[in-house]
């Protein structure tokens, strides 16, 4: 079970963060506020993921410990907390977009 749980969390994992990446760059590049605030929310999603990736690996594949728990916990609402802003920012600003273009 450990071996699939691996095999699921750590590629999860490196994908988050990777996509993290790439739109905190496409992010800070952009010019227009409306795409550079669709990547951020982009980036928090990808961040919210990563964060619960990593609290799946430290409530399941670690030794059981009290610290290791909490941490995990933590990791969980502020990942929470991160996917959620995200989904709520990204609304807001395709919504925003969505709007202009019916004025136009």
């Amino acid at each position: 079970m450990d071996q699939l749980l691996q095999w699921l969390l750590f590629p999860g994992i490196l994908i988050t963060l990777a996509l993290s990446t790439v739109f905190s760059f496409k992010s800070r590049r952009a010019t227009d506020p409306r795409t550079r605030g669709i990547q951020a929310a982009r980036m928090n999603i990808s961040m919210g993921g990563m964060l619960l990736f990593i609290a799946a690996v430290q409530l399941f594949l670690s030794a059981e410990s009290t610290l290791r728990i909490v941490i995990g916990a933590i990791f969980i609402v502020i990942g929470l907390f991160n996917l959620f802003a995200g989904i709520r920012n990204l609304s807001v600003y395709r919504s925003m977009a969505a709007s202009e273009q019916t004025q136009r």
